[in-house]
């Protein structure tokens, strides 16, 4: 179960942004990507808002997170959901991650598309049209693997009704077990034992393992949040311990970016020759200045920070009455789900020596930010902030530029990453 090295399919340098791509400058128009910063671009040539990534922050995550897991001896299939771009899946990967986990049908073609050859559905494959495209790509593929997940025996029952024609391979499925008040998930042992054997039963289907995710019962590192997640993972790794399971490799899976540190501690001692132990934390690649600077274990003391590798700038564009200063950004341009944008740096222009800005963004609408601040700011200067959440970050865009570092005046853009949501 190692990690894959296979590049993307459809390398982002071969593609063309087109003249409409949004804050990108005219002349990445008509040109490919690999044309376009062969011209060694500048950050100052684009426009704003415009979300920005720092190269060596997502090296550095990827690397951090890769050593800490092979430490503790278990596997990382990383959401890709976060960022639902290739060129990013194909760093973790080069990292060592065993695979990349997706959310939805949509996103698997995705990910089959970008030449990807493990991908965890962390959800239920019901709809048909899905049903059938997994089963297709595996039978037109022997060494691909897609595994996805059951709560239900009505989802077992959805599943074979969509394939009313055997596979060459039978459909990997682990059960999922939830918690009452959680999301998805058998809201019980009894009910998730139940599960598997309807799995067991299926002729088109074969238990490969548990599932689930923690982060669905806490929402901060209190110890009351902490030991809710601690008891849940106690019943998944007794789930696992009961049950038959059908495939040569057993998947046993948690682990968001709030508390993979507990998932190690609890189920990584499943690991054995034949089962692997994944996390599939997404967050910790790009980070944040928000939400995941406060939970993540790493910012908790479990090993050196995270590095945020993103952030905005945005353009004053109204100073209509003393201490308010309207933005460029909005809801359509930054997160706003888990915290509101802060600010940080005050620059003349994008790519200009920048200063520390103090102040608070209050609010946002579609296309603006409200800026209460006292220091000295006048419309048409550029204003960098930090964001929380990158899942809800990156879906605003679909061209992100990427520097190599924050600290240089006016970097060079050294490439542009792709999103498909």
């Amino acid at each position: 179960m190692s990690g894959t090295t296979s590049p993307p399919a459809h390398a982002a340098t071969d593609l063309r942004p087109g003249p409409l791509a949004k804050s990108l400058p005219d002349s990445a128009g008509d040109v490919t990507v690999g044309e376009f910063l062969a011209t060694g671009p500048r950050l100052s040539a684009f426009g704003t808002p415009l979300l920005v990534l720092t190269g060596s922050a997502l090296r550095e995550n990827a690397e951090h997170m890769a050593a800490w897991c092979a430490e503790r001896g278990v596997g990382l299939a990383p959401h890709g959901k976060t960022t639902m771009a290739p060129t990013l899946w194909d760093l973790q990967l080069r990292a060592g991650a065993w695979g990349i986990t997706l959310a939805t049908p949509s996103q698997v073609k995705v990910g089959l598309e970008s030449g990807l050859r493990r991908i965890m559905l962390a959800n239920a494959l019901v709809d048909p049209h899905g049903v059938a495209m997994v089963a297709r790509a595996r039978d037109a593929d022997p060494e691909l693997e897609v595994l996805s997940w059951a709560d239900s025996i009505e989802t077992v029952a959805a599943m074979e009704r969509a394939l009313p024609e055997p596979p060459a391979r039978p459909l990997t499925v682990l059960v999922e077990l939830g918690a009452p008040g959680g999301r998805t998930g058998a809201r019980s042992r009894a009910e998730a034992e139940a599960v598997a054997a309807a799995i067991v039963a299926s002729p088109v289907l074969a238990l490969g393992g548990v599932s689930g995710y923690e982060g669905a019962l806490a929402h901060d590192a209190s110890p009351a949040a902490l030991d809710a997640v601690r008891r849940y993972l106690g019943d998944m790794a007794a789930l696992h311990r009961s049950l038959r399971h059908e495939t040569d490799e057993v998947v046993v899976t948690a682990g968001g970016s709030a508390y993979f540190d507990d998932v190690a501690d609890i189920l990584g001692p499943l690991a054995d020759d034949r089962t692997q132990v994944l996390l599939r934390s997404g967050a910790y690649l790009v980070h944040d200045d928000g939400f995941y600077r406060g939970i993540s274990p790493f910012s908790r003391g479990a090993s050196t920070p995270f590095r945020s590798a993103m952030h905005t700038w945005a353009r004053v564009v109204s100073r209509p009455e003393p201490g308010l200063a309207l933005l460029d950004a909005g809801k359509r341009d930054v997160p706003f789900d888990e915290g509101l944008p802060e600010p940080q740096l005050l620059a003349d222009s994008l790519g200009a020596p920048a200063t520390p800005l103090t102040g608070e963004i209050t609010a946002v609408n579609d296309q603006h930010a409200f800026l209460r601040t006292e220091d000295p700011i006048r419309v048409g200067q550029v204003v960098r902030l930090g964001l929380s959440h990158p899942c809800t970050a990156f879906d605003k865009w679909r061209w992100i530029p990427v520097v190599e570092s924050t600290e240089e005046a006016d970097p060079v853009v050294v490439d542009l990453v792709r999103t498909y949501f």
